[in-house]
């Protein structure tokens, strides 16, 4: 089959870009012709590499850019001769559209930033992924069709991003706690700070790790500067591949207010991390009801700081929860997210065509 992905750019550190490239790579493993199409970044070697074509369509969102951006698409889509088109942003799914209904070629459409109001312009869609149930709950709420709609859980372990990763833990202070994501509110990082420094007082021997960049990283690091863990608080910055600070901490946090379908999940748990997230959209599936990780209510640092406190009583509590993280771990690699983004497409496609039969 020849699969055409689209979205804005390739640059590292940034969730639906990570799932697209992975997604791109294992589906030409599996021995598909696959190109993408995007403004172009830091993966474009690593595709290559995978024997991934890549091409440039600059999706910069102003008028004549993205007029020229759709005849230069139209014009690759036909001569690269596209059986399938999967679009990951909303960008991507307006200017694919039309050129695919003319072509009548199935667009599909992943459904990454739920949250996001355009979200739904990705209904334009023959199908629609949703990174995980409570994102096909949501979109079916919006108006999608629910026989448009296929859940395909996020997952990364055997991800190609990952060949030559650092596999040496890091060595942290323990108990360590760790964070890794953007700093912005919608990762309820607040919350994070105000739970630790309950539990500091409590254990005043933890540490908290913060890895990651955002916007907002003077204001929390002065937040956090007026707590009386302050000390205890380290904030590292972007890493290229987090994993070796995941594998050297003994508890990982997720905090998020939001979030449709986090892979930091999928990593965490490969890490073996104990693994507490909030109980909102797609954090539940990905730690199995709470099997494989801890829930806690969103925005309540109460409730996440009794949870640390309680691991922080026991060594053998957070070893007990290492454990629960490998449950199922195996439904969370990037081969079962490509099989069945390949199921969806041979759905989308004709069932008349001869690449609806080969797909079969």
């Amino acid at each position: 089959m020849r699969i055409l992905h689209i979205l804005n750019h390739t640059n590292r550190l940034n969730g639906h870009v990570h799932a697209a490239v992975d997604l791109a790579c294992a589906q030409s493993k599996l021995g598909h012709a696959v190109c993408v199409a995007s403004g172009g970044g830091d993966f474009d070697a690593l595709l290559h590499r995978n024997n991934v074509e890549t091409v440039v369509i600059n999706h910069h969102r102003k008028p004549v850019n993205l007029l020229k951006s759709s005849f230069a698409l139209r014009s690759h889509v036909a001569a690269w001769k596209a059986d399938i088109v999967h679009a990951h942003m909303m960008t991507s799914a307006v200017l694919a559209w039309p050129i695919c209904k003319f072509a009548g070629i199935p667009l599909i459409t992943t459904v990454h930033n739920e949250f996001e109001k355009s979200a739904i312009l990705m209904g334009l869609g023959t199908r629609v992924i949703a990174v995980s149930g409570a994102v096909g709950a949501s979109m079916r709420k919006r108006g999608i069709p629910a026989s448009k709609l296929r859940v395909v859980l996020n997952g990364t372990i055997g991800s190609m991003r990952f060949e030559d990763r650092n596999r040496v833990p890091v060595a942290l202070h323990a108990p360590s706690i760790l964070y890794v994501g953007g700093l912005h509110p919608r990762k309820g990082l607040p919350d994070l700070f105000k739970a630790f420094d309950i539990a500091y007082a409590q254990h005043p021997e933890a540490r908290l790790y913060v890895v990651g960049e955002g916007p907002f990283r003077k204001a929390y690091e002065e937040m956090v500067g007026q707590m009386d863990c302050a000390t205890a608080v380290s904030f590292l910055g972007a890493k290229e591949d987090p994993f070796a600070w995941m594998a050297g901490a003994d508890i990982f946090v997720l905090p998020s207010h939001a979030d449709p379908a986090p892979l930091v999940l999928s990593e965490a748990r490969e890490a073996r991390c104990a693994v507490i997230g909030t109980s909102v959209d797609g954090i539940p599936q990905l730690l199995e009801a709470g099997a494989a990780g801890i829930l806690v209510p969103p925005e309540d640092p109460g409730a996440l700081a009794a949870v640390l406190c309680d691991l922080l009583d026991s060594p053998a509590r957070i070893e007990e929860w290492k454990d629960k993280s490998q449950l199922r771990i195996e439904h969370l690699t990037i081969d079962r997210v490509a099989r069945e983004t390949m199921d969806v497409y041979g759905a989308a496609l004709s069932p008349m065509s001869k690449t609806a039969a080969a797909a079969a």
